[in-house]
């Protein structure tokens, strides 16, 4: 009984572990939201203190009217009018992100209020989150739409990240239709983060952009495209001096060029290269998994469960129309069972392996009494003989094999 209660008991703490972007992505959205408040002011202030200075000196000795004092005036109200509405949007955007946080926090801590894996509120959690790792499955496949249906009908919009995934599509889409402009804004509203990102995505966005105006064999293009590369692509780290240097000979090459670094740079490719670069910097800079979610969790699961049993080469009790017994095991199962092939094997170090096991001919292990109890319950075999409950073949009791467990 206490193996029992042991083995039904909830550890909210392992469930946590996938659970960890449901925290995170808010905390990054909340920092970012702060240093954006942050800049907003200090670049306001370097404006609006010396302007004010300048006004009231040139206003107290008389070196301008009253007319462009009050213009003046006028300027520096207008930019605390814009700088106010922008706080304002960005305290919306703040309360939004604590309301989201706090739902999310109340749905980890609802795991700590269930006692054992058997109560029936674990089985509604866990669909809650089943529900949540396919909104999140279907927003990195472009299924934004599914995935909004599926989060207002389940309630739990709150719970995924509908916006952050969305704006991420958007972006994507535009680059494989061979659009620089929102990756480029993109960039440049989260300069200060790339500069510690290990993915140079604005630097290969302003070459595509060297490489689209020298693909059009206008000459004007390619004088444009010197002075782009002058300004955006000469200016990189010394890492990547080797790489301007070979983009400097797409000047006097063709798209036809038969020299295989030259061609690379000219195929179409590139921009599905550069949509897959800018998910991955997005989702470092979000601290987001590369992965989906449902794939962690069916990976972890499935490795949990994977023996070697289930990829044998006999058929599975779960497919066996013959079989006496009924196998519940996914990994046996025609779903999953491809899918767990390369799986690790589950690490057991307990033994669950009867004092009394057997080998059968087709090499399928059992325990003796069990088995014969089975065959003697079966009645469809004659003294002496056993039924493998799997497969449903028939074999003398002096084929079987007594088991050694080392």
């Amino acid at each position: 009984m206490a193996a029992e209660l042991t083995s039904i008991k909830l550890n909210p703490e392992s469930h946590l572990i996938l659970d960890q972007p449901l925290l995170r992505l808010p905390h990054e959205l909340a920092r970012r939201n702060f240093k954006t408040v942050q800049r907003s002011v200090e670049r306001e202030k370097e404006y609006v203190l010396p302007a004010l200075k300048e006004a009231a000196n040139a206003s107290l000795s008389n070196t301008q009217t009253p007319d462009q004092t009050l213009a003046a005036l006028d300027a520096m109200i207008s930019r605390m009018q814009g700088l106010k509405r922008k706080m304002q949007s960005l305290q919306e955007e703040e309360k939004e992100i604590q309301t989201q946080s706090r739902k999310r926090i109340q749905h980890l801590e609802t795991l700590h209020k269930i006692p054992s894996l058997a109560d029936v509120k674990y089985d509604q959690w866990s669909r809650v989150r089943l529900d949540r790792l396919l909104v999140d499955h279907m927003l990195r496949s472009g299924y934004s739409e599914s995935a909004k249906q599926l989060a207002k009908d389940q309630e739990i919009e709150d719970l995924v990240d509908l916006g952050v995934f969305t704006q991420c599509q958007r972006v994507v889409e535009s680059l494989r239709r061979g659009e620089t402009k929102e990756a480029l804004q993109w960039c440049g509203e989260n300069k200060a983060a790339l500069k510690r990102s290990q993915h140079n995505l604005e630097f290969e966005l302003r070459l595509q952009q060297y490489i689209e105006m020298v693909r059009t064999k206008d000459l004007s293009k390619k004088v444009e495209a010197i002075s782009h590369a002058r300004k955006y692509l000469s200016l990189n780290p010394e890492s990547q001096k080797d790489e301007v240097n070979q983009v400097a000979g797409l000047l006097v090459f063709t798209q036809d060029s038969r020299s295989e670094k030259y061609k690379s740079l000219f195929s179409s490719d590139r921009w599905r290269y550069l949509a897959d670069l800018f998910v991955q910097t997005h989702h470092e800079l979000l601290s987001l998994p590369s992965q989906p979610l449902l794939h962690i969790a069916l990976s972890a699961g499935l490795s949990a469960l994977k023996t070697p049993l289930c990829h044998s080469a006999y058929t599975s009790s779960s497919s066996n129309s013959q079989s006496t017994s009924t196998s519940v095991c996914p990994i046996c199962s025609t779903e999953l069972n491809e899918l767990a092939r390369r799986m690790p094997y589950a690490h057991h170090s307990k033994s669950y392996v009867e004092s009394d096991a057997i080998v059968l001919p087709n090499g399928r292990v059992y325990g003796k009494s069990r088995l014969l109890q089975m065959s003697k319950n079966v009645g469809s075999v004659e003294a002496g003989q056993v039924k493998d409950p799997t497969t449903g073949e028939i074999f003398s009791e002096s084929e079987m094999k007594k088991v050694y467990i080392m």
